[in-house]
């Protein structure tokens, strides 16, 4: 089994290379994060094992959605999320219940004692999906496809905040794609750390937007110090980033077991 971890603090990143085979059995301490980069490219028969996992409510979900892809990829990103924390949890995917809170931001309904609080957030775009877990603090991630025609300063100049829209004008323009995803996952990810949903200020936080990661500048009622964030590449041509609070001792990248090509449907 290859592992591979980190000791982090406020700053870091994950390359596109550095993500190992997970254990059957996980368990996580309270300083570790674990982050689990997966395929939503499955086979039918997957996508319809998927499915028998969700409950009633996440199938109807799954069925609104106009598009078989994106039906689909729904299906494996919620289905790939309960198989992962059914291993941490030793519990049938099939068993696990969701609460919400008024942000839509899922949590455990019910979790065995030994374990404390087990968080988790999960993201997904196009046909990739991050999965970030953490026990007994908050915990965000995001990841999107870099999409070379954005428009990247006139987005910036509307949502981010000025010292961000600063360092993305320095950005040479063949790099600007990259680096605006780059700060947009970090601004995402810390917001759905917080669980203050879309309603939230994008423009009273500054992030980095280099290689490294990092939360420089947060509200007078908060701490930047008190926040790890951490910069990840779950495949080439897509950026992603988690948020956790406090400081992490480790750090573990894995891939999801189990994705294989999707067979036309």
């Amino acid at each position: 089994m290859t592992d591979h971890s980190a000791r982090r603090e406020t700053t870091g990143s994950v390359p596109a290379d550095l993500w190992g085979e997970p254990p059957d059995h996980p368990s996580i301490h309270p300083d570790a994060v674990h982050v689990w980069n997966a395929s939503l490219l499955l086979d039918a028969d997957t996508i319809d094992a998927l499915r028998d996992t969700l409950t009633p409510d996440e199938r109807d979900r799954a069925d609104r959605f106009h598009f078989r892809r994106h039906r689909d990829q729904f299906i494996a990103a919620r289905g790939i999320l309960r198989s992962i924390l059914g291993r941490y949890l030793s519990l049938a995917p099939e068993l696990i219940r969701f609460d919400y809170s008024s942000h839509g931001k899922p949590a455990l309904a019910q979790q065995p004692e030994p374990l404390g609080a087990l968080r988790f957030n999960l993201s997904h775009a196009d046909d990739v999906a991050l999965i970030a877990i953490a026990r007994d603090r908050e915990i965000g991630v995001d990841v999107e496809r870099i999409r070379e025609g954005v428009s990247a300063l006139e987005i910036a100049e509307r949502f981010f905040s000025a010292g961000e829209v600063l360092a993305l004008r320095d950005v040479p323009e063949a790099r600007r794609a990259e680096a605006f995803f780059n700060c947009w996952t970090r601004k995402e990810a810390y917001v759905k750390a917080l669980g203050a949903g879309l309603s939230h200020d994008l423009g009273g936080f500054t992030v980095s937007v280099g290689t490294e990661a990092a939360l420089l500048h947060v509200s007078e009622s908060a701490v930047s110090s008190e926040w790890t964030l951490v910069s990840l590449v779950p495949s080439t041509g897509y950026a992603g980033a988690f948020a956790v609070s406090g400081a992490i001792r480790e750090m573990h990248t894995w891939r999801a077991p189990g994705a294989s090509q999707r067979s036309s449907r």
